[in-house]
């Protein structure tokens, strides 16, 4: 069973940035696209590092510690789409940011 939890507000992720938050023992990263906001886990898959302070170009965040790139909207590299993070449904109510959290 699943079930939304408001994350952040709105206002903590400015349009072409990216913010951490905890949710249970879950490190996600929320990114604000166009208007539009994703949520994809926060380890990167190839040393760990955190996708949330990474840079974003578009829907392109870069991990912080190796440059490895993934797509936030869809949590799959551009540049080998074997790699990949999980994304998390995500959606905007008033103020709050809510994710879709495993219940």
């Amino acid at each position: 069973m699943s079930k939304w939890v408001k994350a952040m507000n709105v206002s903590d992720v400015p349009q072409g940035t990216g913010s951490i938050v905890a949710i249970g023992d879950k490190q996600i990263a929320v990114f604000c696209v166009e208007g539009q906001y994703y949520a994809i886990d926060n380890t990167c898959p190839h040393r760990g590092g955190p996708l949330g302070e990474g840079e974003l170009d578009g829907p392109v965040v870069t991990c912080p510690w190796h440059g490895w790139e993934f797509d936030v909207t869809t949590g799959v590299s551009p540049i080998n789409p074997a790699a990949c993070v999980k994304c998390f449904d995500c959606k905007v109510e008033g103020d709050g940011v809510l994710i879709r959290a495993d219940g």
